[in-house]
């Protein structure tokens, strides 16, 4: 967009030196009132002409970069809420199964302890006789 807005200005520019160049700058006698704008005054027109539409195109650039900044706001936001939400699911996923985890360890033990008190009973018993 930058270089199509400088190639357009750099056309207008060399558009008016080569009509200066044809035209040439003749000085008008004071006695006769030129009845129509001369190639200075027109060139000038034009010119203010080319930088309001360049003050209009930088106006419109800003307020599209302005747009798109807000919508790549609101993008990271929304992509960070899902992320965030994922790493929520899989923390209570990985804290569930450490539970179940945990709990048939201790489930394990338990059984491991009540044969190891039997085996114990049993060798009592057996000493005892």
């Amino acid at each position: 967009m930058k270089n199509a807005l400088v190639s357009k200005l750099d056309v207008v520019a060399i558009m008016v030196a080569v009509a200066v160049m044809v035209t040439g700058c003749k000085p008008k006698s004071e006695s006769e009132p030129s009845k129509t704008a001369g190639v200075a005054e027109r060139t000038g027109g034009a010119l203010d002409r080319a930088a309001e539409k360049t003050a209009d195109v930088a106006v419109s650039v800003a307020k599209m970069t302005a747009e798109v900044a807000v919508s790549v706001a609101d993008k990271t936001v929304e992509v960070a809420t899902n992320v965030a939400d994922k790493a929520v699911d899989a923390a209570k996923a990985t804290a569930a199964t450490t539970k179940d985890v945990a709990g048939k360890v201790v489930e394990k033990t338990g059984r491991l302890l009540e044969k190891a008190g039997d085996s114990v009973e049993q060798a009592g018993t057996v000493m005892q006789k």
